[in-house]
């Protein structure tokens, strides 16, 4: 699929959710983050919007769950209609299983990590997923500054994806904006969540153009593409 582009409505108007998917539409799909003010300290929607959401998107949700017992509450998304649902692994009891449900609900199933949280104990469950998340921010809120630390994090699974040669997606989030994104996709990263960087620019279609020419370009002189 080479460099895709998650536009995060974290970052859009709560109360004009249909006009601010549709002005990204270039994108290649939406990012929803759902917060239960329990796994992290802050609460933002939840499955009746992403409802919503997928009713009127010209373009597949990708929905983040950063809640508390996903493995109860994960398959439902995947059902409605969710063409990527990812759960954390640090609050999943058992991450195959649900990996699997998310699977045969027709969803690709991925997996978030947060910043402090290490890959490698979890080589085994690749196989599994579709997709692999490295939270470059603390999981929460938008707007964060980006974690550097993160970035030998991101090679390192693109390592073991490459080395396993499992057709996974590295996807990043937190502070990807025209200033890192080149340096994620150097480490490894092919799918970007932004949020800021997209709706707080002037034009949020032009800045997914911007994000989309600088991680192709990094892409292409990258370690890992060649």
């Amino acid at each position: 699929m080479g460099v895709q582009i998650s536009p995060s409505i974290l970052s859009a108007d709560f109360a004009r959710l249909a006009d601010e998917v549709a002005v990204v539409a270039d994108a290649d799909w939406v990012h929803v983050d759902v917060m239960d003010n329990h796994f992290v300290p802050n609460l933002t929607l939840g499955l009746p919007v992403v409802e919503a959401i997928l009713k009127t998107s010209p373009l597949p949700v990708d929905c983040h769950l950063m809640i508390e017992d996903p493995d109860r509450w994960a398959p439902a998304y995947a059902e409605a209609g969710a063409g990527s649902v990812t759960f954390h692994v640090e609050a999943a009891h058992a991450p195959i299983r649900l990996a699997r449900a998310l699977r045969s609900a027709g969803a690709r199933a991925g997996m978030a990590l947060k910043p402090a949280t290490p890959v490698e104990p979890y080589v085994d469950l690749l196989p599994e997923l579709d997709m692999l998340l490295l939270m470059t921010v603390e999981p929460g809120f938008g707007g964060q500054a980006f974690l550097d630390v993160v970035l030998p994090k991101v090679r390192r699974a693109r390592q073991l994806v490459r080395d396993g040669e499992h057709r996974i997606w590295v996807q990043v989030d937190g502070g990807v904006d025209a200033d890192t994104i080149g340096r994620c996709a150097e480490a490894g990263a092919d799918v970007f969540v932004a949020g800021s960087a997209v709706y707080g620019a002037d034009d949020a279609a032009g800045a997914v153009r911007v994000l989309r020419d600088t991680a192709e370009t990094a892409t292409r002189s990258s370690w890992w593409a060649s």
